[in-house]
């Protein structure tokens, strides 16, 4: 069996550098440095004599802790026609879903699906799409989350009675 070292999921998009920062400001991940031996990406793509129309044709962001996956992005001549059959689901970790929800939305995402206390209150989720329709939820952050073994305590609690 192989051990998978690295993860990087790639898109499939029309403009790889404006979906790139979008995903940049989401995820609070950084423009992937340019090559040893290069000050820009512009300067390596024309030292690597990349034709001037091509350059927006790819683009990569990394997560600064290096803890997630790089995110690579790729220009296609077709548009997103059919649901994701995959698709990130983010847990906010210094806010609320509703502020996370309202931050996304301010930087170019649009609402898809609002299901927010759909299995009663508490439960959830938003379903956003980024700027090229690609699908993504907002899960409620811990904080707002009901305690998953709540349950436990309670039957452990009846039983000793």
């Amino acid at each position: 069996m192989t051990d998978v070292r690295a993860v990087q999921v790639t898109f499939d998009c029309a403009d790889p550098g404006a979906l790139a920062v979008f995903w940049r400001q989401v995820l609070g991940y950084v423009e992937e440095p340019p090559p040893a031996g290069h000050s820009s990406w512009e300067q390596a793509l024309e030292a690597f004599g990349v034709p001037r129309e091509l350059w927006n044709s790819r683009s990569a962001c990394i997560d600064p802790r290096g803890v997630g996956p790089r995110l690579f992005f790729q220009q296609v001549p077709e548009g997103k026609t059919v649901k994701n059959r995959i698709h990130f689901d983010l847990w906010p970790t210094d806010c609320t879903m509703n502020e996370e929800v309202e931050r996304l939305l301010a930087h170019g995402a649009t609402m898809v699906r609002d299901l927010r206390d759909h299995h009663g209150p508490g439960s959830g989720w938003v379903t956003l799409a980024d700027p090229e329709g690609n699908e993504f939820c907002v899960l409620r952050s811990e904080g707002e989350r009901p305690d998953p073994y709540a349950h436990l305590v309670r039957d452990r609690a009846e039983h000793a009675v």
